[in-house]
């Protein structure tokens, strides 16, 4: 592999991973309130 291969690798790997950590991280950050029964007027 050519180093430009490598590093194209190591930026993909990078923006996936780090997607799914700061998706993971922003979940476990929300403290909201989760809401009651939920009725809908269809």
């Amino acid at each position: 592999m050519s180093t430009s291969a490598i590093v194209m690798m190591l930026v993909a790997m990078l923006v996936l991973w780090g997607g799914l950590a700061l998706a993971i991280w922003n979940i476990n950050r929300y403290t909201g309130e989760e809401p009651g029964q939920v009725e809908r007027d269809l």
